[in-house]
């Protein structure tokens, strides 16, 4: 296996260094400079129309520009990428205070202007936050039509780039749109070809088809045959050709925040921080959580006593429904649901096993299963039936966010990996829920639920909850 890098080659980022970059990057990047510049006027304005002084408007934009610039609010690793880009710009946010005090110190001394500027920061980051969140979505628009995309090569062996592509798919909207393949073992070149992918020959093809394709992204995977000489070799050539070179890790799902670079006498070593699910750290989780819980129930008291009624009469029984479900550690606990299916349900459900929509797993779910009531169905695609778990939110039995409630019978089946799912609370809403709930195969639905049990953050929490509004007005696998 040979990658040759010529001087002529070589000398393509000197003669043309903007042949590769994107556009959409420099576009992007204005963009925001001119978003965060105005945000910073109209949080000024405010400022102003509170308080009668304009000096904040002179101080306020470039400062905002200043603190977004220094916690690298506009670096390539963080456009479009959504949770990432937010808690960059709170950051900034939080350190314009402290920005103001030391300008304060050693140049103006002038007392309302840094009460103005401490001021400024809420109404700047109100403004900034939901202007990102509208450019955010437009990118993310435009990719999904194939606009502004990262021609992207992949070049590894092929179990990996097969576990790659799996993870890319179901990911939803994403910059890389992969052009084709360059494998490590082409005589394996018939299973990528089954995923619909082009297989463009071996790793010392990688140079002609960069030409070729005009490829912008390689992203390589690691192989037993291919050594640290072979690598930065590669490396060489996609610099050589102007493209960015991205080294994926063996592991998948796992977040970002919990990847840092720890150099040791000159070698970079990849650091993968522990999940951190210490009880101090989760106690903002468990403050948020039943105070949330506790106000939605005072807030929705009457309506659910009157869906409690509507239950009532459309059928025979209860208008709760109580079952022995896991939660953390393996405790057992009554999780309340609205009734949504007949008396007799349980009894019946060995009638239905051959029409179970998830054979593949420990999940039993039926489309139109007839056992459910006409409210019962209305209450489904609504997810209205979940409501009485803020009771057990309320009572520390389970969170706003979190993996699936199991039923006892599953976790008995359990394995060993499958058990890390109970290192947290369950939850009323997760990533299985925003991500296709009962549409989901058992495999995926694990996946999904270990990757929030090692990926967990406030962060993610937030951006669950805001996702499942729409998760629920769409209604996907909701049956």
């Amino acid at each position: 296996m040979t990658i040759e890098v010529t001087h002529e080659q070589l000398d393509v980022e000197h003669r043309r260094p903007e042949v590769r970059r994107r556009r959409w990057e420099r576009k992007y990047r204005l963009i925001l400079l001119i978003a965060d510049g105005l945000a910073a006027v109209a949080a000024a304005l405010v400022i102003h129309g509170a308080y009668g002084r304009w000096a904040v408007a002179l101080a306020l934009p470039p400062a905002w520009i200043v603190t977004m610039l220094a916690h690298r609010s506009y670096d390539r690793s963080a456009l479009g990428l959504g949770t990432e880009e937010y808690l960059r710009v709170l950051r900034g946010a939080v350190a314009l205070p402290a920005l103001a005090v030391l300008a304060y110190w050693l140049f103006t001394h002038d007392s309302h202007l840094l009460h103005d500027m401490i001021m400024s920061a809420v109404p700047a980051v109100a403004i900034a936050l939901p202007v990102r969140y509208t450019l955010r979505r437009r990118l993310h628009r435009l990719w999904a039509r194939g606009r502004d995309r990262s021609t992207t090569l992949l070049v590894g062996p092929s179990p990996g780039i097969a576990d790659l592509v799996a993870v890319l798919r179901r990911g939803g909207v994403q910059e890389l749109q992969v052009a084709g393949v360059c494998l490590s073992d082409p005589r394996n070149a018939v299973e990528i070809r089954k995923l619909g992918l082009p297989v463009l020959g071996g790793v010392g093809d990688m140079n002609d088809v960069i030409r070729a394709l005009g490829i912008t992204t390689v992203v390589m995977l690691p192989a037993p045959e291919l050594d640290a000489a072979v690598l930065r070799r590669i490396a060489w050539t996609a610099a050589a050709q102007g493209v960015d070179f991205l080294l994926a890790p063996m592991l998948a799902d796992v977040s970002a925040s919990r990847l840092a670079v720890r150099p040791t006498n000159g070698v970079p070593l990849l650091r993968i921080q522990a999940p951190n699910l210490s009880r101090i750290s989760r106690l903002p989780k468990e403050l948020l959580d039943r105070t949330l819980a506790a106000t939605l129930l005072l807030f929705l008291a009457l309506p659910m006593l009157l869906m409690a009624l509507i239950v009532r009469l459309d059928s025979s029984g209860p208008a709760l429904f109580r079952q022995q479900r896991v939660g953390r550690y393996g405790d057992h606990f009554t999780m309340l649901k609205f009734r949504t299916m007949r008396p007799d349900s349980e009894a019946l459900r060995a009638e239905l096993e051959h029409l179970n929509q998830n054979s593949d797993g420990l999940l039993f779910k039926v489309k139109e299963d007839p056992r459910i009531t006409r409210v019962g169905s209305l209450l489904r695609r609504s997810s209205l039936d979940e409501l009485p778990q803020l009771l057990n939110v309320v009572k520390g039995h389970m969170s706003l966010v979190g993996p699936r409630p199991p039923l006892p019978e599953e976790v008995e089946e359990y394995t060993p990996d499958i058990k890390r799912r109970l290192l947290v609370k369950p939850g009323l809403t997760g990533l299985w829920q925003v991500s296709g709930r009962s549409d989901l195969p058992w495999d995926e639905a694990v996946r999904l639920d270990l990757g929030y049990v090692d990926n967990w953050s406030m962060g993610l929490d937030l951006s669950i909850l805001v996702r499942t509004g729409s998760a629920v007005v769409r209604g996907t696998g909701a049956y």
